[in-house]
């Protein structure tokens, strides 16, 4: 189950040595907040101007105690007091405003994210794990927001002091200054060299969280299925691989990152001890007053810091430019199915005429297999048609096209003669409704669950479509009847209930076209023949497509397709196609062990 950095399309098409230059992506969320954005940097530059400001006010104390003039010295230590409440006031301001833009902004990303990916083929899902898309969308928008509602401003800050800090010290004591300067490449070198590595590291810790992610989903999703098949220690087994590499690869960034600050602080204040050495010497000569050498060493200590807080800060950033990788990966994935820039609208009312015309596909999984080959089929206003085959004969995949998941790689189809690619695919799905062979439950009452088929139903209109669908007896038994919290995936119900659940959905969008995939596969005897009623009563006046490997379900239909191995190899009456002694007759054979076929 681990899946190693890299496994994935996405993550493999990365560069491998991408830099914090990739921040500028986050731009186009920052644009619409720019009078935030400038209010957080006019409060930063103020803290900053500030406190460059506070080492001129102690040097005027510091000298001042020689001064006869008490008045003086109380003139200082107001200044003082004045500039440490605007460095208050400023620090409170840029904290609010950064904090409330960084929240902000981050919530823009992950709405576009999850907006960008729920509306994503399933051939995308064919290349990234569910889990993985779920890390991005939480673990690598929690560092931007860590960058924008802190390290930015922070990192911003501590330049300004920096820049600010050697102007001062340069006016203060151009000899000392030099020697400062002296100590700055021997320092800029761990930071560029251990740099590299960090980022590397930053990058592939962040691959493995992911995977980490992905695994645990892919395990929990089918938990059932992992405890039957006793596979429990197994699976634990490669979750605790795969975060074991995960931690390892995040002891080594904590590594190589502790180990570059120890080094960047050491050998900056290490010079500073040097450099004030030697001031101490130009004070006893009387080269400089007491109350300069304190302000040359507050301003030391301050530039010192702000290379420090940089050193420290540049990793943060790496690791946000990464995120930010990851995140712009999907944000500008290019979905296969696509939308026309100009779309054509289905008249109305939908008649339901639906043609298949010369399909050939292949799925982007499995391109040494044709799925479909040569496939012509029309489908009349009002027709119930049932496709019926072998496994695999491509019955699922006419479904598929015709909810243009997929593209066919030839042909087309259309829905009351336009083909489904003129059209928005909002527009046509309105049209149709689905009975999966999967049947999806939300974690939500069994009344929202059958809603999601209309959400402007009414109550008494959710109940008879429950009704239609044979599904109003068991869902009145429940404890809360129709409001009961049913779990998520609907684990408080069988097979069988998930199904007609399902069913009652699609009854409630009454939509012109009625898809149902193996849709009574799950249902007994007695409930399949309740909701088989409630289909045929469904289908009148609409168009039905039917995929059903039980043959007892779709006798009654108008037409039956029968496919196999990609291709349409008959077509008729029940009847009609038992007396050809196909395929067909072959299955209903298998099927109906009492002779009446």
């Amino acid at each position: 189950m681990a899946r190693a950095p890299g496994m994935t399309d996405l993550q493999g098409d990365r560069a491998a040595s991408r830099k914090v230059g990739a921040l500028r992506s986050l731009g186009p969320f920052l644009a619409p907040y720019r009078a935030m954005v400038l209010g957080a940097l006019a409060a930063l530059t103020l803290t900053a101007a500030v406190s460059l400001m506070l080492p001129l006010a102690v040097r005027r104390v510091v000298d001042g105690f020689n001064s006869d003039t008490i008045a003086l010295l109380d003139q200082y230590f107001g200044a003082a007091l004045a500039i440490a409440a605007a460095l208050a006031l400023g620090t409170g301001l840029r904290y609010y405003l950064v904090t409330r833009l960084g929240e902000r902004v981050v919530a823009d990303i992950r709405r576009a994210l999850f907006d960008r990916v729920l509306g994503q083929s399933p051939a995308f899902y064919e290349k990234i794990l569910t889990g993985e898309v779920l890390s991005r969308l939480t673990t690598d928008t929690t560092l931007i927001l860590s960058v924008i509602g802190s390290s930015v401003s922070v990192a911003l800050r501590n330049v300004l002091l920096l820049i600010g800090g050697m102007g001062f010290l340069l006016w203060t004591s151009p000899k000392l200054t030099g020697l400062v300067l002296l100590i700055v490449p021997v320092v800029i070198v761990p930071i560029i060299v251990m740099g590299r590595r960090l980022r590397r590291l930053s990058r592939d810790n962040q691959d493995w969280i992911a995977a980490s992610s992905g695994t645990a989903a892919e395990a929990l999703q089918a938990a059932q299925t992992v405890q039957a098949f006793t596979h429990e220690t197994r699976t634990r087994a490669a979750f605790a691989d795969v975060t074991e590499k995960s931690y390892i690869s995040a002891k080594q960034r904590i590594a190589t990152r502790a180990l570059m600050t120890i080094i960047v602080i050491f050998l900056v204040f290490a010079g500073i001890v040097g450099v004030l050495w030697i001031g101490a010497h130009d004070v006893r000569d009387g080269a400089m007053s007491p109350g300069e050498l304190v302000q040359f060493v507050i301003y030391a200590v301050m530039v010192a810091g702000a290379v420090g807080a940089l050193s420290e800060i540049w990793g943060e950033l790496q690791r946000a430019a990464g995120a930010t990788e990851r995140l712009v990966e999907l944000l500008e994935t290019r979905d296969a199915i696509e939308d026309p820039v100009a779309p054509r609208t289905l008249p109305r009312p939908v008649r339901g005429e639906i043609s298949f015309e010369g399909l050939a596909f292949t799925y982007p999984a499995r391109p040494d297999r044709s799925a479909l080959a040569g496939v012509d089929l029309r489908l009349r206003p009002g027709e119930t048609v049932a496709l019926v085959g072998p496994s695999g004969a491509g019955k699922t995949t006419m479904l598929q096209l015709l909810m243009r998941f997929y593209d066919p790689q030839a042909g087309r189809i259309t829905l009351d003669g336009i083909d489904l690619r003129e059209m928005t695919r909002d527009e046509f799905r309105s049209a149709l409704a689905l009975v999966p062979q999967d049947p999806v439950i939300f974690a939500t009452s069994a009344r929202e669950n059958i809603r999601f088929g209309r959400p402007d139903a009414s109550d008494a209109e959710v109940e008879a479509a429950a009704r239609a669908a044979a599904a109003h007896d068991f869902l009145t038994a429940l404890p809360e009847g129709y409001d009961t919290f049913l779990g998520e995936r609907g684990v408080m119900l069988s097979g069988g209930q998930k199904q007609r659940v399902a069913i009652a959905r699609a009854i409630l969008r009454d939509a012109p076209v009625l898809l149902l995939d193996e849709a009574t596969s799950a249902l007994d005897a007695e409930s399949e023949r309740a909701v088989q009623q409630a289909v045929e009563r469904l289908g009148e006046g609409r168009t039905v497509l039917v995929v059903a490997h039980r043959l007892a379900t779709v006798k009654r239909a108008d037409r039956i397709v029968v496919f196999d191995q990609g291709r349409i190899v008959a077509q008729g009456r029940h009847e009609d196609l038992v007396a050809e002694g196909g395929l067909y007759a072959r299955l209903a054979r298998l099927q109906f062990t009492d002779g009446n076929i």
